[in-house]
């Protein structure tokens, strides 16, 4: 009579995805893994499932594979029973980890379908090849998806997966979001801070597609997306081909958003960018230089100490000055003849170099060009557009400006511009030194407030 070996047997059950939900196939391996442990009379001490989770992605998590691991080290098991090897890993690397486990003969590995035997040679090279065969499937299935990405890209079709807001999953627009998109765009490059419309949308109960509130981060990405654009992208790259979707906002448009969104003045606010008086991070200190930021609610301060200034008198001064001097026809004439760089063929160099890069990556794919050269070649273009990233920077600095004095009387019509807008505009004209009130003097100075006109802007 043969005794039978009484074994800690661990279950591990696993399916990449289920469909239903309903963990069907995860009882199925149960039962089969189950009916090994009762043939053998070993007693089941633990049970690790991970239902709809891949183990082709090392990076991904599985968490009860993880467990399992840690229970095995913990000395909680010596008999491991999955259905079999690719339930357990699809990774050449893990399944070593457990060949090097099961050699030590301190723990005996065996699946339900009867086809693993981990502690002969035969068992071990058998696992590896089929290991290795199951691999190599999923490598050629990975590299058959992106070779089809990167065809949608190259015709110009939206990528698969999650639809974007403001479009079917086949491209074509839903008005009603594409409306909320528009306005994100046009809000933010009229000088609009992510936080203040975030905070808009939120006053008006305008909820995102899937019902959420609006965040800074959530309108970024929106206005980051080049495919609002109607441009294609593969690998978060823009390919330099139109996309056969339509368009919510141009590419000028576009252009000069990413503009702002790169443009270091932007970020000087070390606690949000949603400013609530005109010259906060603007105002300079004439002891030290430094910008003066709002403080406490209705104070001017400087970082250092300097001074502290109310809010209120020295902004109501300031529009009144701006308005002042927009009203100024010889003034005015001059600013309207000032040369200003236009955004259109900025972004027409961008967007042949945007080509070009798509053309150096076709080159680098087809093997016509090695890694070194497809390195350089690509360095060169991106420090190119760069340079015009900055130049893009500078027009979207002035657009609220230049939409100003396009207005038939701009000095009234600056009353009507957002907060963020009058900011701009305060920037373009000016720049605005502080220095202390008057002790103990109740009557607003302006000598307190030296202003250095910028270009035309000053008096003849």
């Amino acid at each position: 009579m043969t005794l039978k070996l009484s074994r800690r047997a661990a279950l591990y059950l696993r399916i990449s995805l289920d469909a239903t939900g309903e963990m069907l196939a995860i009882d199925r391996q149960r039962e089969d893994c189950r009916r090994i442990c009762d043939e053998r009379g070993w007693t089941i001490v633990g049970e690790y499932v991970d239902n709809s989770v891949s183990a082709s992605d090392a990076r991904k998590k599985r968490p009860g594979y993880d467990a399992l691991i840690n229970a095995y080290d913990a000395g909680a098991f010596d008999a491991l029973v999955c259905y079999d090897l690719d339930r357990l890993t699809r990774q050449p690397r893990q399944l070593e980890d457990w060949i090097d486990r099961a050699k030590t003969g301190q723990l005996l590995i065996v699946t339900a379908n009867g086809e693993a035997d981990l502690s002969t040679d035969g068992g071990m090279l058998f696992a590896r090849i089929k290991l290795a065969v199951a691999r190599g499937e999923v490598d050629r299935k990975s590299a058959r998806q992106k070779r089809a990405l990167q065809q949608r890209a190259d015709m110009g079709r939206p990528p698969l997966g999650v639809r974007l807001t403001g479009y079917t999953t086949a491209g074509e627009v839903i008005e009603s979001e594409a409306v909320i998109i528009r306005r994100i765009f046009r809000d933010f490059g009229h000088g609009e801070s992510l936080k203040g419309i975030a905070t808009r949308f939120e006053s008006e109960e305008i909820k995102t597609r899937r019902g959420g509130r609006w965040s800074s981060s959530s309108i970024a990405s929106i206005l980051r997306n080049p495919r609002y654009a109607g441009l294609a992208i593969y690998r978060g790259e823009v390919t330099g081909k139109p996309g056969n979707w339509e368009p919510l906002v141009s590419e000028d448009q576009f252009a000069l958003v990413q503009a702002r969104l790169a443009d270091p003045r932007r970020k000087t606010n070390k606690v949000g960018t949603h400013r609530r008086h005109l010259g906060s991070g603007l105002f300079l200190c004439c002891d030290c230089g430094s910008r003066i930021y709002a403080w406490s609610g209705n104070r001017y301060r400087c970082p250092n100490a300097c001074l502290v200034r109310s809010i209120a008198p020295v902004d109501a001064y300031l529009n009144s000055v701006i308005k002042a001097r927009l009203g100024l026809t010889d003034v005015l004439a001059r600013m309207r003849r000032a040369p200003v760089e236009s955004a259109a063929p900025l972004e027409a160099e961008a967007k042949a170099l945007r080509a070009r890069l798509g053309r150096i990556e076709s080159d680098y794919d087809a093997g016509h060009i090695d890694g070194r050269r497809y390195a350089v070649a690509t360095e060169k273009v991106r420090i190119e557009i760069q340079d015009i990233e900055r130049r893009l920077a500078a027009v979207s600095g002035n657009a609220p400006l230049v939409e100003l004095l396009n207005k038939p009387d701009p000095a009234a019509a600056f009353d009507d511009l957002k907060l963020m807008a009058q900011r701009t505009v305060l920037e373009s004209l000016m720049t605005v030194i502080l220095r202390p009130g008057r002790h103990g003097s109740r009557k607003f100075d302006p000598v307190t407030v030296p202003i250095l006109w910028n270009g035309a802007t000053a008096l003849a």
